[in-house]
């Protein structure tokens, strides 16, 4: 029994595993994220050229 539990001990690949889960989970986060400030961003200043435009074309 003691040769049973101290092996369980001793296995770290269960951890390996959970390491690589909790990396993905951040990189997906951080990808998230900058897809949603990038989107932002982008969707400004599209907006900003629209009004531009739709002055100059008034005048």
């Amino acid at each position: 029994m003691t040769k049973i539990f101290s092996r369980f001990l001793k296995d770290e690949s269960g951890a390996t595993a959970i390491e690589y889960g909790l990396i993905a989970a951040l990189i997906s986060v951080a990808l998230i994220t900058g897809a949603s400030t990038l989107g932002n961003s982008l969707n400004n200043t599209f907006s900003k050229v629209s009004g531009t435009l739709d002055t100059a074309n008034s005048k």
